[in-house]
């Protein structure tokens, strides 16, 4: 059974970094293409970063240069470094697998991300 779950979530000020991890289990991972999507409320999920199995990586207009994405196929886990964030960053970010060979997609529960001033 395929498990995504987030984590690394938290409150900082505008300029701070974060960074989320994203635990893959289920013997998916190395097949799998993840990415980071974000949601606020009324809001519909947005993709932040996302990065093929083959570790080609791209990002939302909105966090470039600012947001690095990665994947370490022996730990099963994906990262998002935040860097010089900003108040508009404040979501929920949920991780995404797609595997390589299935039709299905897998969810995180999210980790809440929030930049106050």
């Amino acid at each position: 059974q395929v498990q995504v779950v987030e984590s690394g979530g938290g409150s900082v000020q505008p300029g701070g970094s974060l960074t989320l991890s994203c635990v893959v289990s289920g013997r998916i991972f190395s097949t799998a293409a993840m990415a980071w999507y974000r949601q606020t409320p009324g809001n519909e999920r947005e993709l932040v970063a996302g990065v093929t199995n083959g570790g080609r990586t791209n990002y939302a207009n909105f966090v470039q240069g600012r947001f690095t994405i990665s994947r370490d196929n022996a730990k099963d886990t994906a990262y998002l470094q935040m860097n010089n964030l900003k108040i508009e960053d404040t979501a929920v970010y949920y991780c995404h697998a797609k595997p390589k060979y299935s039709p299905n997609r897998y969810w995180g529960q999210g980790t809440q991300v929030t930049v106050y001033s």
